[in-house]
């Protein structure tokens, strides 16, 4: 018998540690640990101890004899990770920490309360001479997690127990409800912290640059996104959900979550924390269909392998391929002689499933669409009537051109899902071209290629770009952590010359309403309570003001 992992995996990387046989692979010491989809046991190592059980803090491994029908699939998964990878025994081997000063202390301002910030967090708060002062300008904490994992992915949110533990360390003190710029600047962070790490992440939409993109009911996948998980930005939203067919364009993990919210059956999305105006919403809508629009071929596809089988599981729903699906010529050779890479050999074998499907009398479905680029969206001010295409073809490998092709297809939305951008910051440097904060191992550079600013940090997209998920957060925030702290054992932060104390009359005179832990506990304690009269995991307070009150009954 072996373990397994699951499709709740978040790459967080616990396990790989506890492994005594290290047959969890890729580990962080390994480069395609940055970009992998998620972590794989090899069945012919693992000797069924059970450590990473414990360590996983999603719940996604699995002894293979417990795998419930829908998991049965990883089996072959994580088998097929090892057709090109080698395990080493041994324990993975982590470089021993600086000596910190003695009888010196450390305050560190985190701007940003997601997966990144936190990870950070756990990190600086093993050190009793480190205090950390964590801000974020809603009134709750953890970022996506909270606000951008699909709410049919409850494991996953599971995370949350590993936050929930910083947030209770003696050092560790919140400024929700607090933002940086408006009611605190950075620099007046600077002067009463001996180091600020910015990890606020990069929430705004890319553009397509084509006709149409700012009609009605043109959405942007970060504003539906942050709709249906009842981000307060958003909540007053309304989409145009009456049309039969919406197309998305962009075939990553997010344009995979919004199909399949799109299509699921309301009574399903209603035992999970999906916010009670998108479930409103959702159980109007006259949407059946969801085309998937993709630039490349299949085995380019951006969702991971995860998302994509847990398409399989959607009830009354059909998943509809191309009668034919076009692969580079290089992928289709490898595929034929067994040497493509195992990942994107996985992604053709799970299409080629789908394909194999009789596609039956579902009452909704989705429609995937690849090698295909959108080049206007049709409409006018009553909203999106159409979307026009132009079919693809490959010139190598990975490069693609327009074949001359043309089509269109009528839609009552579109939904772009083209990835994340980070804006600029107030008080730190941007680089535009990147849309990130420029640095150089997480130390904030004064510009792209330039000389380093003592005592500001980065972690996160605001740092390295929108791409990878919690674990790799977990990777760039831990980083982040290690260069503060090697920067203070060597004496190179700069002095604070105000104390932090002035902190909380400061944000009041602005106009703030900080929201403290015991502020965060309360609003927790009532959504949950409110969830459980329910039988979902929580009901979400969705506007600014109703936090504020919850919180305000818990002081």
């Amino acid at each position: 018998m072996a373990h397994i992992i699951t499709r709740p995996c978040c790459n967080d990387g616990s396990c790989v540690a506890v492994c005594p046989v290290n047959c969890i692979h890729p580990t962080p010491d390994e480069p395609e640990f940055l970009t992998a989809e998620m972590l794989y046991i090899d069945p012919e190592t693992c000797i069924d101890c059970g450590a990473c059980i414990d360590e996983c803090p999603v719940d996604a491994i699995v002894p293979d004899d417990q795998l419930e029908a829908s998991d049965e699939p990883y089996l072959q998964i994580n088998a097929d990770y090892y057709k090109d990878h080698d395990v080493d025994g041994g324990l993975v081997k982590h470089p021993k920490a600086p000596k910190l000063p003695d009888g010196e202390e450390l305050e560190v301002a985190i701007v940003g309360a997601g997966p990144a910030a936190f990870y950070a967090a756990e990190e600086l708060v093993k050190k009793r001479q480190v205090k950390v002062h964590m801000f974020d300008r809603l009134p709750t904490p953890y970022g996506l997690v909270r606000a951008g994992v699909a709410p049919d992915h409850a494991k996953t949110k599971g995370v949350e127990s590993t936050f929930a533990a910083v947030e209770k360390k003696a050092n560790f003190t919140y400024h929700l409800n607090v933002e940086v710029g408006v009611h605190v600047t950075v620099d007046e962070l600077r002067e009463r912290f001996g180091a600020v790490l910015y990890a606020g992440g990069a929430a705004h939409d890319r553009r397509l640059g084509i006709d149409g993109e700012d009609l009605p009911g043109s959405i942007a996948a970060t504003d539906f996104v942050a709709w249906y998980n009842g981000h307060p930005d958003h909540a007053d939203r309304t989409f145009d959900l009456s049309s039969e067919r919406v197309v998305i364009i962009g075939n990553g993990n997010v344009a995979l979550d919004v199909a399949r919210i799109l299509v699921t059956d309301p009574e399903a999305l209603a035992r999970t924390d999906i916010a009670d105006h998108a479930l409103d919403a959702l159980r109007q809508s006259a949407v059946r269909e969801v085309v998937v629009m993709a630039r490349r071929g299949v085995e380019h596809g951006a969702f991971t392998n995860s998302e994509f089988l847990s398409l399989s599981e959607l009830d009354g729903v059909d998943v509809v391929m191309p009668d034919e699906l076009v692969l580079s010529d290089e992928a289709a050779a490898a595929e034929a002689d067994d040497s493509i890479d195992s990942v994107m050999g996985t992604k053709i074998r799970l299409a080629r499933e789908f394909a194999e499907k009789s596609v039956g009398d579902a009452p909704r479905r989705i429609v995937f669409e690849f090698l295909t680029s959108p080049t206007a969206i049709v409409g006018d001010n009553d909203g999106v009537a159409k979307i026009q295409y132009v079919r693809n073809k490959y010139v190598d490998s990975s490069s693609i051109e327009p074949t001359g092709e043309t089509g269109e297809l009528d839609a009552g939305a579109v939904v772009r899902s083209v990835g994340y951008r980070g804006r600029a910051v107030d008080g730190l440097p941007f680089d535009d071209q990147r849309a990130v904060v420029p640095s150089d191992d997480a130390r904030v550079l004064d510009r792209p290629d330039g000389e380093r600013i003592p005592g500001l940090y980065v972690a996160g997209w605001i740092r390295r770009g929108p791409t990878g998920g919690i674990g790799r957060n977990r990777y760039c925030g831990e980083e982040a952590a290690k260069a503060v702290l090697a920067d203070f054992a060597n004496g190179e932060l700069p002095s604070p010359s105000t104390s932090v104390d002035d902190l909380e009359e400061l944000v009041a005179s602005r106009g703030g309403k900080r929201v403290d832990l015991g502020g965060w506990k309360a609003i927790d304690g009532v959504e949950k309570a409110a969830g459980k009269a329910a039988g979902r995991r929580r009901i979400k307070l969705v506007s600014v003001a109703e936090l504020e009150r919850a919180a305000g009954e818990g002081a």
